[in-house]
């Protein structure tokens, strides 16, 4: 029998009237990890950081894998000063996203470098650590979980959603009971592509409803099926307490739903999100203008497209790829390698399409593609994969894989992720010295020497207060085609000139 059929009592839906619906803001986070490349600078989040605190999010997500990472690789900022700051700045409580025992990056880290890391998090200020593991082995959240818990901090644990043969209700019900039994203080279900449908939730949000025994359950969800709105819905109805939203310029297409549809819809149902609009409108307004004046995207309602649920590759890493492929001179060739991936991934036991097996994926695919023989080249992180390195595998890889990559059984392994990985601090202590920071241990844990020399120059000085004239002037004076302007308000009328 299936568990829907068994479900009974207040997993059912019910009239949702009169409840609350908290929204997590990533607007800071995931928007601009998922459609400006992650690119967004710390002075560009400040000016605005007061009007964001009027919205009134229960949470505010500041801070993930690919923000530390490009923060480090690509801004030259030194992430800890962005998470003090923020946490500094705004009153509504910060939670931050890491990869297990991955933390920022792809490399597995030991326990003593996960447990330094919650410190220095919560020394900083955050509120809530949010972490999953891209396999949903939940033995490879416990170090982060406990000594998250140690540090005070709330727990958000995620598991993650897709679509497969082994993927079922009954599959995600037993998720929820190991994070149950881990003490996590909200369990999220995390759906980095947008595969999640109205009719799938029928059966599935009543299932882990049941299983979470009380937990609060939050809806992270990107808009790529364009069917996360209605998803937010049925999540209202079946009792979950939180949904992640960004403000309009940053959301839908590959980012999340807009906190005004998602409002909208609660609304309709009778339920409260404590979302001030005007605050909203002022915020969304901010983030238009800093748009148009970096050039950036702004997100577009996804139109359904059933090639989504075949290949299931995130829209920000389609977005990567056919820029890549357009520098080859092979951009036709993406139908080809999308079609690919949904075959490798089958072959490799139905692997999550979220960092680093996404990335690993469309390597292989691109790879079987452009050699014209699938497998001829297997990279040592596919096989690693494959091997139960990163943890226990949904399914295991095809017969065909297997021997192709030359894996025997004696290659496999069952343990924990980095269970043998020898504690890291004492040997970092020594190289660096007994003054070192926490934070510059950690930093010296996840990059090599040379990228942390930029983090040591005066970070770029930051505004915290802005209005919409001050931000209408700033852009007009970042055209570089405008010699004139005149802008009137009111009676008021002034002209600027270059």
């Amino acid at each position: 029998m299936s568990i829907q059929n068994t479900l009974q009592g207040p997993a059912a839906a019910t009239n949702p009237a009169g409840r609350h619906y908290g929204l997590v803001d990533v607007t800071l986070r995931d928007a601009h990890q998922c459609l400006w490349s992650t690119r967004m600078t710390t002075p560009m989040m400040t000016p605005i950081l007061s009007r964001i605190d009027d919205v009134g999010y229960e949470y505010i997500n500041i801070l993930g894998g690919a923000v530390f990472d490009v923060q480090v690789r690509f801004l030259q900022e030194n992430p800890w000063e962005r998470i003090g700051l923020l946490c500094e700045r705004l009153r509504t409580p910060c939670d931050g996203l890491t990869r297990g025992q991955s933390l920022y990056t792809f490399e597995l880290f030991p326990d003593d470098i996960v447990e330094l890391n919650s410190k220095a998090l919560a020394r900083r200020g955050l509120k809530v650590l949010t972490v999953y593991d891209a396999l949903n082995d939940m033995r490879n959240i416990v170090s982060s979980v406990r000594s998250a818990h140690a540090c005070g901090m709330q727990v958000n644990a995620m598991m993650v959603y897709t679509l497969s043969p082994v993927h079922t209700d009954e599959y995600y019900v037993a998720r929820t009971r190991e994070l149950v039994a881990l003490r996590s203080d909200f369990i999220s279900v995390k759906d980095p592509t947008g595969l999640l449908t109205p009719e799938r939730a029928e059966t599935l949000f009543p299932a882990i409803v049941a299983a979470a025994q009380g937990i609060p359950l939050q809806l992270h969800m990107h808009s790529q099926s364009g069917l996360a709105g209605q998803v937010h819905e049925a999540a209202i109805r079946h009792g979950f307490r939180f949904g992640h939203t960004a403000s309009e310029p940053l959301a839908n297409g590959a980012s999340h739903p807009s906190t005004e549809e998602v409002d909208d819809r609660a609304r309709a149902l009778g339920v409260t999100t404590g979302v001030d609009r005007r605050a909203l409108a002022d915020v969304s307004g901010y983030f238009g203008l800093l748009a148009e004046r970096e050039n950036k995207p702004r997100g577009k309602v996804a139109t359904f497209d059933a090639a989504l649920y075949e290949h299931q590759v995130p829209g920000g890493m389609i977005s990567n790829l056919r820029s890549q492929l357009v520098a080859m001179r092979m951009e036709h060739r993406l139908p080809e390698i999308l079609e690919e991936a949904a075959r490798v991934r089958k072959d490799l036991g139905y692997p999550i399409l979220v960092s680093p097996f996404a990335q690993y994926i469309i390597t292989q695919s691109v790879l079987n593609v452009v050699q014209g023989e699938r497998y001829k080249t297997v990279p040592d992180e596919v096989r690693k994969y494959a091997m139960g390195f990163y943890g226990k595998l949904a399914a295991a890889p095809s017969d065909e894989f297997l021997d192709k990559a030359g894996i025997r059984d004696r290659d496999l392994s069952s343990a924990r992720a980095g269970a043998d990985l020898p504690p890291a601090l004492p040997r970092l202590r020594a190289e660096l010295g007994a003054s070192a920071s926490d934070e510059n241990l950690l930093l010296a844990a996840f990059y090599d020497r040379s990228l942390l020399e930029p983090l040591k120059q005066l970070p770029q000085p930051c505004r915290f207060g802005t209005t919409p004239l001050l931000e209408l002037v700033r852009y007009i004076e970042s055209r570089r085609d405008l010699r004139q302007a005149r802008v009137q308000w009111g009676n008021t009328e002034i002209t600027l000139s270059a």
